[in-house]
C-alpha cells in the first residue's frame, strides 16, 4: 500500500492554484474531530468501491411503504380539513414549521444509509421506572455498582430479572409491570466490590428507591409513525425512544469484554479488536455508535463506526515510559495531568479469588502524583521532595500506636480494613487509623523502605509515586505495584503525532465502514441475536443490512472573481489560476518575524537572507492574487524563544503594534499541531492585548520547495479577509432572496469545556454576520457564559452589534428586512429551547433597534435553521456512477426523506468533496420560518418551492467560504461561527487544555499560554468588527 502524507492545518493549506483542492477537509470519525483534530492525512490505498451487502444480489430498493406514508401525509397536510383541525394545536411540534413538501430538484439517485430497521412485536409494552433516590447519596462508579447489585441480586426483582434492562444510572425498563405499592419500591442493597462474593463486615448499606413513571406501548408508536394523518400525535415518543435506547445499550454496559464511552459507543476489548498504538501511552480502538431513531413508517437504529483513544493497559511504569518520563517540573505536571483518574489495580497484596475462581482485583483511581502540598493540614504531613518524586523521596508518618483521633496520611498499600476491625480502622480503603494530636510514638518512613520491609518489593526511584487517596488525605503507591486497567478512555487532548496516527487509523473509505457496520458493528452493539439474547426475550428483531433511501444530487453553483470572471467548478473545488479577488484589501504597514526555538536549531525557513527572499516572492503573490500592497514590509527579524509563552514575544508585539497593522509569523515545526501552545500565545497577544492582525505560517512550507505558489495563495486568502476584502462570489441566481440585499445572514455557535478542561473553563458563544449581499465579510463577536450552557445568554447585545455593522460596514441606509440565522451546535433535545429562549432575545434586540413602525408591520422577518454536524448519519453510494473519486457521494447530495420524519422540515446535505475517508453530511433543521414561505407567496409559488430554495441556497452558501477554493461541509455562517469559537479557546488555552486547576494556576501565573481570564474575552478595539479570527 502506498502512503502519501499531507499535513495541512487549518491555519495553512486552504487554496488551489492549479490541480487540487482548497481547504483540505478529510472526513474522519466524529470521535477524532471531538479531540480537536487540526491535521489532514491523505492515505492512498485500494481503489474506491461501493458497499455490496450481498455480493451476488442486487441493490435493495428504498422502502416503498415509507414513501407512500410520506406522500400521504403531505397530501393530507394540504387539505382544507387539516388546515382547520390544526388551528388549535399548541404543542411544541406545532411551533416548528411543517415541511413544505419534499425537495424535487437535482438528479435522483438512491444511497445506503447507516441505519438498520428495528422491528419490535406490536404487542410489546414497556414499563419505565425512575431510579429516583439512593441513600446515602453515592456517585460515579460506586453508584453504578450499587445499581448493578440491585439489578442482579435484589430479591424484590427476582421475578423480573430476565425482563429488565437499565442504563445503570437513572432508569429501569421492564417488559413486565413490577409489583409495588403506591408506584414506588425501596430496595436495600449491601455494598460489595465487583467480583467479590460477599460484603465486608459492616459494609455500607444503601436504600434504592425506584418509582413508576410511564407505560409505553410500541403499538402506539407504530400507529403514529405509520399514519398518513398529520394530526395524529404520540406524546410519549421521546420516552419510548429513550426506553428502546436503554434496551439497546444495556448489552454493551453489561458485557465484560466491551468498553464504552458515554451512553452510545461500544468498543470490543477482545484480542482481535481493531487497534493502533497512537504513541505516548495511548491506543486507538475502532468501535461503534448506536442510537434508536423514530422515522416515517418505521423505527431505525443509527449505527456508525467510531474511534476512541484509550490508555495503554498493563504495568504503570511502562505507561509512564511510553508517555515520556522526564524529571523536570514541567514534564511532571504534564504527566500528572495525563495520569489523573486513571484506574489501576494493585499487585502487592495476596491474591483473592471469589467462589467462581475469578481473581478479585483491588482497583484504585489515581488523583495525581505525590506533591509537596499533600496533607498539609495533617499533624504529620508527608514529606515530598518535589512533584514527581520517586519512592525514596516520598516519606509518610508511620504510627506505632494508631488511635482514633489523629490526622495523618494513610499507610501506603495497606489492605483495606473492615469496618469495626483492625487497629482503629474506619472501614475506608487503606485506612491506617487516627493518631493522637500532638507528639506520638512513630516515625517517618519512605515509600521505598515501607514496600521493601513490608512486602519485599524493591522500587525504582525513576518512577514517580502516585496518589490514590486525596490531596487532604493522600495514599501513596509506587508505580511498580500498579497495573493499568483496560478499556479506559483517555481524557487528555491528543498531540500532533497522536492526532496524525488517529486519523491514519480512522480515515477509511465509506464502503469499508459500511462493511464494518454490517460484519462487526451489529454484534458489538447487541443488534445480533447471536450475541444478544435479550432481543428474542423482548420480541425485537433487527435488520442485518443497511437500508437504502432516495437522494438527489444538486447542480453546483457558479463561482466568480474580479470583473465577474467565472472559474471552473468541479466536485466542489476550483482553482484561482488567472483570476483575482473580487474586492481587494489594502495592505499598508506590516512586517514579519521568524520564531526559532531555543536549542540551536536553525530558523524556520532558512537564513535571514533566504527568508527575505521568500517574503519578497510572497509579496509578488499577494499582488498577483489581487491584494493591494501599498508598501513593502518593514524589516523582519528572528525571535528566539525558550518556551511557548516566552515574554520576549510580548515585547515584539508591543513594539509592532505601535507602527503596523499586520504581522506575519513564521512558525517552526511541521504544522500548527506542533505549535499549539505557541499559536495560542500569538493569537492572544495579537487579538486581545495589542490589536494587531496575525497570520501564522509554517516555515517548512512557506519557504521554497514544491507547492510554494499554492501555499502563498492559501495565505493570501486570509490576508485579504483580514484586510476587509472579498475573495469570491457565488452566482446570485442560487442565492434566492439574499440577492435583493435586504437579508442579513447570522451564524451562531457555542463552544464548551472538553473532558480534561479546568473546572473554571467557561462556555463561549460566537456570532458572525454578513454585511451585504456579497457575503465576503463576516465580522465576529464573542461572549463568555456559564460552563456548558448551550443557550446564548448575550444574544440581544450581540445581535444589536451586528445590526449596526449592517448599516455602517455594509453602507446600508436601512436595517435588513430579513434575518436568516444558522444556529450551530444545538442537540435535538434543545430545538424547542432555541425557540423558547433564544428567539425572544433576538426579537427583543430587533424591537430595541428597528423603528416602531417596522416592527408593527412584522419586520424583520426571522428564520432560524439548526446546523447539525456532530451527528452520526452517513450515506454511501449504491452505484459507482454516483460516487466521487474517494468512493463518497458527490458534492451536492441531499437527502430529505427515508431517514427523516415528515412532520419536521429538515434535510441532510453533503456539500463538499471528500478527499479521503467517509463524508459526513450536514443536518439542517428549520425551527422557525418567517422568510421562505413568505418569499414563495410573494412570487406566487407552490410547495415544494420553499424546500427547493432552502436546499439550493444553503448549498450555495457552502461555496462562499472565502478561506478556501472549495465547498465546505457546513454553510459559511455556521462554519465561521465555529472557527470564531475555536479561536476563543486559544485565549483561554490553559483553562480549556490545562486539565487541573493547579496547572491552570501555574500557567496563568507565568504569563501562561492564552491567559486564564474566564470572566470575559476582550477583543482589542482595533480588531473589532473585522475577521480577526480567520
Amino acid at each position: 500500500m502506498a502512503v502519501v502524507e499531507a499535513v495541512l492545518p487549518r491555519e495553512d493549506g486552504e487554496v488551489s492554484t492549479g490541480v487540487g483542492s482548497g481547504e483540505v477537509e478529510i472526513a474522519v470519525d466524529t470521535a477524532v474531530e471531538e479531540i480537536g483534530a487540526e491535521v489532514v492525512v491523505i492515505v492512498v490505498d485500494e481503489a474506491a468501491d461501493v458497499h455490496r451487502p450481498n455480493r451476488t444480489g442486487g441493490i435493495p430498493a428504498p422502502d416503498a411503504g415509507v414513501k407512500a406514508v410520506e406522500d400521504g401525509r403531505q397530501k393530507s397536510r394540504k387539505s382544507p380539513d387539516f388546515a382547520l383541525s390544526s388551528l388549535g394545536l399548541d404543542d411544541a411540534k406545532a411551533m416548528m414549521p411543517p415541511r413544505p413538501g419534499y425537495g424535487t430538484e437535482g438528479m435522483p439517485i438512491s444511497v445506503y444509509a447507516n441505519y438498520i430497521q428495528l422491528v419490535p412485536k406490536p404487542d410489546l409494552v414497556l414499563y419505565s421506572y425512575d431510579i429516583s433516590q439512593i441513600r446515602p447519596e453515592v456517585t460515579g462508579k460506586k453508584c453504578t455498582q450499587v445499581i448493578r447489585l440491585m439489578f442482579n441480586e435484589a430479591p424484590e426483582l427476582a421475578d423480573y430479572r430476565n425482563d429488565m434492562v437499565t442504563d445503570f444510572r437513572s432508569t429501569l425498563i421492564s417488559r413486565k409491570e413490577i409489583s409495588m405499592e403506591g408506584n414506588e419500591l425501596t430496595i436495600n442493597v449491601i455494598y460489595r466490590n465487583e467480583g467479590e462474593d460477599d460484603p465486608r463486615e459492616n459494609a455500607n448499606q444503601y436504600k434504592v428507591t425506584i418509582k413508576y413513571t410511564k407505560t409505553l406501548s410500541v403499538a402506539d408508536l407504530l400507529s403514529y409513525l405509520t399514519s398518513t394523518n398529520p394530526s395524529v400525535r404520540y406524546d410519549n415518543k421521546l420516552e419510548m425512544i429513550q426506553a428502546l435506547n436503554i434496551f439497546m445499550k444495556h448489552y454493551a454496559k453489561s458485557t465484560n469484554n466491551l468498553a464504552t464511552i458515554g451512553a452510545s459507543k461500544a468498543f470490543s476489548m477482545s484480542g482481535n479488536a481493531d487497534k493502533l498504538d497512537l504513541g505516548r501511552g495511548l491506543i486507538a480502538l475502532r468501535g461503534f455508535f448506536t442510537s434508536v431513531r423514530a422515522a416515517t413508517n418505521r423505527i431505525l437504529v443509527n449505527v456508525n463506526v467510531s474511534h476512541g483513544a484509550f490508555y495503554q493497559e498493563g504495568e504503570l511504569p511502562r505507561l509512564m515510559e511510553a508517555f515520556g518520563l522526564r524529571h523536570d517540573d514541567r514534564a511532571m505536571r504534564t504527566l500528572e495531568k495525563f495520569l489523573k483518574r486513571v484506574r489501576v489495580r494493585t499487585t502487592h497484596l495476596k491474591e483473592k479469588r471469589n467462589k467462581k475462581g475469578e481473581v478479585v482485583h483491588r482497583v484504585k483511581a489515581t488523583i495525581g502524583l505525590a506533591k509537596k502540598s499533600d496533607g498539609r493540614q495533617q499533624d504529620h504531613p508527608p514529606r515530598v521532595a518535589r512533584l514527581g518524586a520517586g519512592p525514596k523521596s516520598v516519606e509518610f508518618w508511620l504510627e506505632d500506636r494508631p488511635t482514633l483521633t489523629a490526622r495523618s496520611a494513610t499507610v501506603p498499600g495497606a489492605e483495606p480494613k473492615k469496618k469495626g476491625k483492625g487497629k482503629g480502622g474506619k472501614g475506608k480503603a487503606e485506612a491506617a487509623g487516627k493518631q493522637p494530636a500532638g507528639p506520638s510514638a512513630g516515625r517517618y518512613v519512605s515509600v521505598h523502605d515501607h514496600f521493601k520491609n513490608t512486602y519485599g518489593i524493591h522500587t525504582d526511584d525513576r518512577y514517580p509515586v502516585i496518589n490514590v487517596g486525596s490531596d487532604k488525605n493522600p495514599s501513596y503507591l509506587p508505580a511498580e505495584v500498579c497495573i493499568v486497567q483496560p478499556g479506559q478512555s483517555a481524557l487528555s487532548k491528543l498531540n500532533g503525532d497522536q492526532t496524525r496516527n488517529m486519523i491514519r487509523f480512522a480515515v477509511r473509505g465509506p464502503w469499508l465502514n459500511a462493511e464494518s457496520i454490517v460484519n462487526d458493528g451489529l454484534r458489538t452493539s447487541g443488534l445480533s441475536s447471536l450475541t444478544n439474547p435479550l432481543l428474542a426475550q423482548f420480541g425485537i428483531s433487527a435488520g442485518q443490512n443497511l437500508i437504502t433511501v432516495q437522494a438527489r444530487v444538486l447542480a453546483e453553483p457558479k463561482v466568480s472573481y474580479k470583473n465577474n470572471k467565472a472559474v471552473n467548478v468541479a466536485f466542489g473545488s476550483w482553482n484561482m489560476d488567472k483570476v483575482q479577488f473580487n474586492k481587494p484589501g489594502n495592505l499598508k504597514t506590516w512586517s514579519w518575524i521568524a520564531i526559532r526555538q531555543d536549542g540551536g536549531r536553525p530558523s524556520p525557513g532558512g537564513s535571514m537572507q533566504e527568508l527575505n527572499a521568500t517574503v519578497g516572492r510572497f509579496v509578488q503573490a499577494l499582488g498577483k492574487n489581487g491584494v493591494t500592497v501599498q508598501q513593502q514590509p518593514l524589516p523582519g527579524r528572528e525571535v528566539t524563544m525558550r518556551f511557548p509563552s516566552d515574554p520576549v514575544l510580548d515585547d515584539v508585539f508591543k513594539a509592532a503594534s505601535a507602527k503596523m497593522d499586520l504581522l506575519l509569523v513564521i512558525l517552526p515545526g511541521r504544522d500548527k499541531t506542533d505549535n499549539t501552545d505557541l499559536y495560542s500565545y500569538i493569537k492572544t497577544l495579537g487579538d486581545t492585548k495589542y490589536g494587531i492582525h496575525t497570520i501564522c505560517v509554517v516555515g517548512a512550507k512557506f519557504s521554497g520547495g514544491r507547492g510554494e505558489d499554492q501555499y502563498f495563495a492559501n495565505v493570501a486568502l486570509k490576508f485579504n479577509l483580514k484586510l476587509g476584502g472579498n475573495n469570491q462570489m457565488v452566482d446570485e441566481a442560487r442565492l434566492s432572496f439574499i440577492k435583493e440585499d435586504k437579508t442579513m445572514i447570522v451564524g451562531i455557535d457555542v463552544t464548551h469545556p472538553s473532558p480534561g478542561s479546568s473546572d473554571k473553563a467557561p462556555s463561549v458563544a460566537g456570532m458572525v454576520s454578513s454585511i451585504d449581499k456579497h457575503l465576503g465579510q463576516w465580522p465576529g463577536t464573542l461572549s463568555v457564559q456559564k460552563a456548558r450552557q448551550e443557550m446564548v445568554a448575550d444574544l440581544q447585545s450581540m445581535l444589536k452589534t451586528h445590526l449596526n455593522n449592517w448599516k455602517t460596514l455594509g453602507r446600508h441606509a436601512h436595517l435588513p428586512e430579513n434575518i436568516l440565522v444558522y444556529r450551530d451546535g444545538v442537540s435535538e433535545g434543545q430545538y424547542q429551547t432555541v425557540l423558547d429562549e433564544e428567539v425572544p432575545l433576538l426579537r427583543k434586540a430587533c424591537a430595541e433597534t428597528y423603528p416602531a413602525g417596522l416592527t408593527k408591520a412584522g419586520f424583520p422577518r426571522l428564520s432560524v435553521i439548526i446546523v447539525g454536524k456532530r451527528h452520526h448519519t452517513r450515506f454511501y453510494p449504491t452505484q459507482a456512477k454516483d460516487m466521487d473519486r474517494s468512493g463518497n457521494c458527490k458534492p451536492g447530495t441531499v437527502v430529505d426523506r427515508g431517514v427523516t420524519e415528515e412532520g419536521f422540515w429538515d434535510f441532510y446535505l453533503q456539500s463538499h468533496a471528500v478527499l479521503q475517508g467517509t463524508g459526513r453530511p450536514a443536518h439542517y433543521v428549520v425551527v422557525l420560518d418567517e422568510i421562505l414561505r413568505a418569499y414563495a407567496k410573494k412570487l406566487g409559488k407552490q410547495d415544494p418551492f420553499a424546500a427547493n430554495e432552502l436546499e439550493k441556497m444553503t448549498q450555495a452558501l457552502c461555496y462562499t467560504y472565502s478561506r478556501a477554493t472549495k465547498a465546505v461541509s457546513i454553510c459559511t455562517p455556521a462554519y465561521h461561527a465555529d472557527i470564531l469559537c475555536e479561536r476563543s479557546r486559544r485565549y483561554m488555552a490553559d483553562l480549556f487544555e490545562g486539565g487541573s486547576d493547579e496547572a491552570s494556576t501555574v500557567a496563568g501565573s507565568t504569563g501562561g499560554v492564552g491567559g486564564s481570564d474566564s470572566e470575559g474575552i476582550r477583543i482589542h478595539d482595533r480588531l473589532k468588527n473585522t475577521m480577526f479570527y480567520v
